[in-house]
């Protein structure tokens, strides 16, 4: 039983419901092309994620996540000004999901960080990306990429993930899983809904569901003002701009090459930790991350070739 092709439907967004071609995004974002977009938003989450960490023990994880998600709902609503009306159920339901998952995979992620190291919680979340790549990929290549990817994620952990707190992995391998879930949702949402509306409204969904259990753990201490700082920059950097950008992105870039990219976040991550943390690199944590490196370049290369190969006119 051959996969479905998700090539097509991700470089042509349905244009439903007042859906803005690709093309009238900013030019300062589409500029960058859909691979520069999926970059940049992994730049741009790592760094928050390392400020994540040092607000956490003033928050909470869950704290943390409440303020992250409130926050980039807000500043959403507010900038997209999303419509209400003129959707199909099915419309609305693909929003919930997609807010659903993102609440789900940010609490699960900030669970782990609270009990395993960043990098190694990142090195397995990853994973759920990866295994997305080889489902949906119909090429034999992709798997050797995948597979490479894969390689420099173990050895970025160490090889010591059987000495980790066993619900701390738990809690990474499943936020992975909901990676997985958000990248298929995320580029779903992006065609039914124009311009980052869609996100907006999955964003508020997220934080409804997740506010109470932020307030259950830390109550007064989230309007700390400068926890309230602290969290509404980690809000603009770990979800408004790259969830916006990677949004954009799965208009225009299939799905399992967007994963494989994904395989890059321990590299930024590793680097958001030296540079916010003051974590340094071992000679197996750089081997690592030139594997992934080599892996996500091979990815993108294969999905360029083949893209020149469909457009190119016959001799």
């Amino acid at each position: 039983m051959s996969t479905p092709d998700t090539a097509a439907p991700a470089r042509q967004p349905a244009t439903s419901a007042g859906a803005a071609d690709p093309a009238s995004a900013p030019a300062r974002w589409g500029a960058l092309g859909p691979v520069g977009l999926v970059l940049a938003g992994g730049v741009s989450v790592q760094f928050g994620g390392a400020l994540a960490v040092t607000l956490m023990p003033r928050a909470g994880a869950l704290g943390v996540v409440a303020l992250r998600l409130l926050v980039a709902a807000v500043v959403l609503l507010v900038v997209c000004r999303p419509k209400v009306r003129g959707y199909s159920r099915a419309d609305w339901g693909t929003v919930v999901v997609f807010g659903v998952t993102m609440a789900a995979m940010n609490g699960l992620f900030y669970q782990s960080v609270d009990r395993i190291p960043l990098g190694t919680a990142v090195t397995l979340e990853v994973l759920g990306p990866l295994a997305l790549s080889v489902l949906v990929s119909r090429r034999a290549v992709n798997l050797v990429w995948a597979g490479l990817a894969l390689a420099g994620v173990f050895l970025l952990g160490g090889g010591g993930v059987g000495d980790l707190d066993p619900l701390g992995a738990a809690f990474a391998l499943t936020a992975g899983v909901m990676w997985a879930a958000y990248i298929v949702f995320s580029g779903r949402t992006g065609r039914r809904f124009p311009q980052a509306d869609g996100l907006a409204l999955a964003m508020a969904v997220g934080a409804v569901l997740f506010l109470p259990l932020g307030i259950v753990e830390s109550g007064t201490k989230l309007l700390d003002p400068v926890t309230l700082g602290l969290g509404a920059a980690v809000a603009v950097l770990s979800s408004v701009l790259p969830y916006t950008l990677e949004l954009l992105a799965l208009r225009r870039l299939p799905a399992s090459t967007f994963a494989i990219m994904m395989s890059l976040e321990p590299a930024l991550a590793a680097a958001a930790g030296f540079l916010i943390l003051d974590q340094t690199l071992s000679t197996m944590e750089a081997a690592a991350i030139a594997l992934v490196i080599a892996a996500s370049m091979g990815a993108v290369r294969t999905q360029v070739g083949r893209r020149g190969r469909a457009v190119a006119p016959e001799a």
